[in-house]
């Protein structure tokens, strides 16, 4: 239907900030930091927003949902008290990371609501959980193999805050794949379907 669908102007505001902060953090961070998750997102986002893919932008509404919330209660606590309460922005107070790396990283606060509103407009589609589990299982392998280990992307050398893994790496990865799904994306599938539940006709 018409009124559902996703309007032009969000479709190319979102595109001109990717056509901005995706050559910008190539060059201050390098091509590998592209496969985080919530960086995967942003262009999976992107294509979800002019294909008007339901599947596609409710499997990133479950990717960046919780964790842009999580991460900017952990930026704005650490600013106002030095404390981290979850850890994994430090490098946001490290004066050695670039300034313009830092301020881009806000993206974080922008994608859960661009993912949300179009999941709000769409419709959610249960399918995403399955999917975004696959991809972040790929993700995380994919992480393992290809990326230098001190860069810890998606944290497949160690959680957030810990110089090493509390395991080892045949016991690690495979719970850390689980605890994205299990307390990353599941949470927000369940709240999904519930709001979706509430709302006749969507």
């Amino acid at each position: 239907m018409s009124d559902r669908n996703l309007p032009l102007w969000l479709k190319l505001a979102f595109s001109a900030w990717i056509l901005f902060w995706a050559p910008a953090y190539a060059v201050l961070l390098g091509p590998h930091n592209f496969f985080w998750l919530c960086n995967l997102a942003s262009f999976l986002i992107l294509a979800g927003l002019w294909l008007e893919n339901r599947l596609l932008l409710s499997m990133q509404w479950l990717s960046v949902a919780l964790i842009g919330l999580l991460w900017g209660l952990d930026v704005g606590v650490a600013a106002l008290t030095g404390w981290h309460p979850f850890g994994g922005t430090a490098y946001m107070f490290d004066p050695d990371f670039p300034d313009l790396a830092r301020v881009l990283s806000f993206y974080h606060l922008v994608l859960p609501p661009v993912a949300g509103f179009a999941v709000w407009r769409l419709g959610y589609d249960r399918r995403a959980l399955a999917w975004q589990s696959l991809l972040t299982v790929v993700a995380v392998i994919v992480s393992w193999a290809l990326t230098d280990p001190e860069r810890n992307i998606n944290w497949v050398r160690a959680p957030f805050g810990m110089e090493q893994a509390p395991l080892p790496e045949p016991a690690y990865l495979p719970l850390l794949m689980l605890g994205w799904v299990a307390l990353i994306l599941w949470p927000v599938h369940r709240l999904s379907l519930w709001w979706q539940n509430r709302t006749p006709g969507e």
